[in-house]
């Protein structure tokens, strides 16, 4: 595949998803006070393909977890904390259960929210530049004063992928462990054996999921990639259940038809 035609490849995902985007907005189906950002990019060519609204910043709900895991660890890399039993059971549940209550646990141990957001800035300059850690997670999950761009996400999950960040590997353990996704599960194409690292996050006002699939191809090979998407309302949906299943069923369409471009191009 020649440069132009590569080029023209990635043009059309992007092109891809802004059209079923516009689609939805036509037919009611997205709001007007609902904006969306999204980012995928793929390890195997190196190749950002979709950039929409990724500097955007959104609420951040649950998907700042991950983040809290990676300050969390920086201390621990520091000898200032211990990961120990107790320790994992409260990381355990933050990622995998998005307990709130061990959330808030962690970030108190890192020393509080602001402290979270100083060890990130201070510490991944490069990864963390929209970032605004304010809270810990309210009584009833409700949080929408933190705050993260979808290219916050995206540059964590590279650096993740790439071990770039203290706890990597245990964050990426912790990440795949069973639990809820709009990523995989229940989308069109995406074959079993894929391996999902990822975080989803929701409230009345957000819908969202980051992570990483990692593909196994016909020839044995992994082809990982990465995939944000976030739905954000202005004022809180009146219906939430209702709200928040329509909106993880966008994202899990999304992510199918980035999977079917990621499949045409490396013919999995």
């Amino acid at each position: 595949m020649t440069t132009t035609e590569r080029t023209r490849e990635i043009h059309n995902l992007e092109a891809a998803v802004m059209d079923y985007l516009n689609r939805l907005r036509r037919e009611g189906k997205l709001s007007s006070d609902e904006r969306t950002g999204w980012s995928v990019y793929d390890f195997t060519t190196g190749e950002k393909l979709v950039t929409i609204n990724e500097d955007v910043r959104f609420q951040t709900a649950s998907l700042v977890k991950p983040f809290i895991a990676a300050a969390f660890f920086h201390k621990v890399a520091r000898g200032e904390l211990t990961y120990n039993k107790e320790s994992r059971r409260h990381l355990e549940r933050m990622i995998q259960h998005s307990n709130n209550l061990s959330t808030n646990w962690v970030i108190r141990r890192v020393g509080g929210p602001q402290a979270v957001e100083r060890i990130l800035k201070q510490q991944y300059p490069a990864i963390f530049q929209e970032i605004q850690l304010v809270e810990y997670i309210p009584a009833g999950g409700r949080t929408y004063r933190n705050k993260a761009s979808v290219h916050d996400y995206s540059r964590f999950l590279y650096a993740l992928w790439k071990e770039e960040i203290a706890g990597a590997s245990e964050i990426k353990r912790l990440m795949a462990l069973p639990g809820p996704d709009r990523i995989y599960t229940g989308v069109r194409g995406v074959p079993k054996g894929t391996r999902v690292y990822n975080k989803t996050g929701s409230t009345a006002r957000i819908c969202g999921d980051m992570g990483i699939l990692s593909v196994l191809g016909a020839d044995g090979r992994r082809y990982p990639y990465t995939l944000v998407g976030i739905i954000e309302k202005e004022q809180s949906a009146p219906d939430y259940t209702t709200w928040i299943r329509s909106r993880g069923d966008i994202i899990r369409n999304v992510s199918s038809i980035v999977y079917k471009s990621i499949a045409q191009h490396h013919d999995i």
